[in-house]
């Protein structure tokens, strides 16, 4: 039968046949398809949005981009801009692979949270009961990198410290002298997560674990803990537990031979002021053996199989009859656990707490920007953004390869452009 004219008949065999093909990952499409209006959407004012964004690309800011917009389960828009690859011209396309980083973190937190949900520890555990590397951490309290003057921690670190960033680790990113001691550390070069735990647990700490946020390779250990706790490599409890299981084909530490035509380039200014090819950052991660995988910013994947994956979470935790979840921990997850802190948000923003693994809106006015009490989300280095709206039922991501981090402001664009496109 003509497909056009199966469309018009729509025999009801036919429709759930065509609604099963469209939002399988094994047909290209991740999710079903809505049109717009149907989903309480403005056409109008989505083209806004594609206009606002294709601009970022005309203008010379981004090589190129992908957007997705999902409510209730289905897509509602669906838009590519610009290029992958400016020396081959290769076109941004919907399938197309880039490294997410810090949005690393949610997937990673969510592996924690299904060994939470096997009984296999609690969440105020000391993580030193699973990793003895990290028993009798110290806390530096003055002095420099060289001759630092060290205190003993007054409580051990949680798994919870490690889920909300307030275990006192740092990504050695500024010039104060714990930072200059991670950095000293070489991380991201340990031949094998065995050995990134070895000179972690040689690290101190920036401040007593549990006194503030600070954002950190916390993540990382987390994904060590999988690995301790569970048995298994820590990729592959991920590829069996959670990207098998959800049908995310295209996400994992390493991009396969075949697949690499598909992966985007990442770029960034250069000496002119014109865009050039950036290397990438935290490259820890080369196969079985080699490397370490990095659960807090080392995963590739495209737009469709992270919106599978967000998806499941705005269903409290199931997806296509599969729960890797259950409701109750997801929303234990969203909730701001930074509300015992002199300041319960997170550092970069005055509006957004902290949940297990990602940030939490919590006061709508401070942020200045359009949104919804308890949205939930995050972002990640190579300019990816990833918004989760439990009460607008909405999925909103933007996927950029483009260093530094949100350089050009396309993120706070984008959200206000896909919140005002709302009409009911």
């Amino acid at each position: 039968m003509n497909l056009k004219l199966a469309l018009l008949i729509k025999p009801a065999w036919l429709a759930g046949w065509l609604l099963l093909a469209v939002s399988h990952p094994a047909f290209g499409q991740p999710l079903p398809l809505a049109q717009p209006a149907s989903a309480g959407f403005s056409v109008s004012r989505l083209e806004k949005m594609h206009s606002v964004i294709q601009k970022f690309i005309d203008d010379g800011k981004h090589a190129g981009a992908v957007t997705m917009i999902v409510r209730q389960g289905m897509i509602v828009d669906w838009h590519t801009y610009g290029t992958r690859d400016l020396e081959t011209k290769a076109p941004m396309e919907k399938e197309t692979i880039m490294r997410i980083y810090s949005m690393s973190k949610i997937i990673t937190s969510v592996a924690v949270l299904m060994l939470l949900e096997d009984g296999r520890f609690n969440l105020e555990d000391p993580v030193a009961n699973f990793i003895p590397e990290l028993k009798g951490v110290k806390v530096f309290k003055s002095g420099t990198a060289d001759h630092p003057e060290l205190v003993d921690a007054k409580s051990p670190i949680t798994i919870k410290h490690l889920l909300t960033h307030t275990a006192g680790y740092t990504y050695g990113s500024t010039n104060n002298p714990v930072d200059e001691l991670t950095r000293r550390a070489d991380l991201w070069n340990a031949p094998s997560f065995k050995e990134f735990i070895t000179r972690v647990g040689k690290l101190p700490l920036a401040h007593q674990p549990g006194e503030a946020f600070l954002y950190g390779i916390n993540t990382d250990i987390l994904g060590y803990l999988v690995e301790v706790v569970s048995g298994q490599k820590f990729e592959d409890f991920l590829q069996e537990r959670l990207f098998n299981p959800l049908g995310m084909v295209d996400t994992g530490f390493l991009v396969p031979e075949r697949k690499r035509p598909r992966l985007a380039r990442i770029y960034g200014p250069g000496p002119d002021g014109k865009l050039q090819v950036m290397a990438p950052i935290l490259d820890s991660y080369h196969g079985p053996g080699q490397g370490f995988p990095s659960g807090g910013g080392g995963l590739f994947s495209t737009i469709g199989d992270y919106a599978r994956f967000g998806q499941m979470l705005l269903n409290g935790g199931k997806l296509d009859g599969c729960q890797i979840l259950g409701r109750k921990t997801v929303e234990l997850m969203m909730a701001n656990h930074l509300n015992h802190l002199e300041r319960p948000t997170h550092v970069w923003s005055p509006s957004d707490g902290f949940g297990l693994g990602g940030s939490v809106r919590i006061d709508l006015a401070k942020g200045s920007r359009l949104g919804s009490v308890g949205q939930f989300g995050w972002s990640g280095a190579a300019t990816t953004y990833f918004n989760l709206d439990p009460r607008e039922k909405t999925l909103a991501l933007l996927f950029v390869q483009h260093l530094p981090h949100n350089q050009h402001g396309i993120f706070e664009k984008f959200s206000t452009l896909f919140y005002q496109a709302l009409t009911d």
